[in-house]
Parts: structure tokens; sequence; C-alpha cells
């Protein structure tokens, strides 16, 4: 992962109702939620959480599907995996790899 990469999903996950969404669709796991679900849990209208999910999506930490007429979205734990190893990637190098 690219350090940008990584500024731009901690900068998505920054943000108060993006973080909550986020980490309510790590609960949901790969069934995920519909768009209008969100708002309706989290009581945002639906052009706020449309950003929020678009923010959330550029910075590749949720993918979408569409079923039926719904979009659904689902957390991106590959990319958070990522994410979480680039974090860690020399963790404790300065001391010998012993943490």
């Amino acid at each position: 992962m690219k350090a940008n990469d990584a500024v731009r999903a901690l900068g998505a996950l920054a943000q108060e109702s993006r973080l909550q969404v986020f980490r309510l669709l790590v609960r949901k796991g790969s069934a995920g939620m519909a768009a209008g679900d969100l708002s309706h849990h989290f009581g945002l209208p639906a052009a706020t959480m449309s950003f929020h999910l678009k923010e959330l999506s550029n910075a590749g930490l949720i993918t979408s599907r569409r079923e039926s007429r719904s979009i659904i979205y689902s957390a991106n734990y590959a990319h958070m995996q990522t994410l979480i190893s680039f974090l860690l990637e020399n963790c404790c190098a300065d001391n010998g790899g012993k943490c």
C-alpha cells in the first residue's frame, strides 16, 4: 500500500459518521446493508448518507453491489487488512523486532 492510499483511508475514517457506518458494515459481514437502511439506522438524510458512502468507497474501504432496486454496501476486508498491515509493517523494527 502506498502512503497516500493509507492517508485517504484514514482520512475517510476520521469523521464520526463514516467511522460508525464502516464499523456497522464490518459487523454485517458480506451480507452488507442497503443504503436506505443505513440512512434509517443512523437517522441521516439519504443525501448525507450517500456522501459518506461515496467517501468510504473512494477510499477503498467499502464495496457496493446492486440487488434488485437496492445498492448493498459491504466492508472491504481485504483493503482494511492491507491498511492494517501497512501500519504495522515496521512494528518494533527499532527494537530488534521484539514488541
